[in-house]
């Protein structure tokens, strides 16, 4: 799926969709986190990962 079309899907813009790619976010709402989980059918912790500072 194309980031844009995933954005579309979503319901936030593709600048927002770069954000969250790159990792530069600070935070997710629980919505978007539970709409891109639905849109690629897959779990929070597919997508998520924690990294210390």
């Amino acid at each position: 799926m194309k980031s844009n079309e995933l954005a579309e899907i979503v319901g936030i813009t593709t600048a927002n969709l770069s954000i969250l790619k790159t990792g530069k976010a600070k935070a997710i709402r629980f919505s978007t986190l539970e709409a891109i989980c639905k849109a690629l059918d897959c779990q929070p912790s597919d997508i998520l990962e924690y990294v210390e500072d």
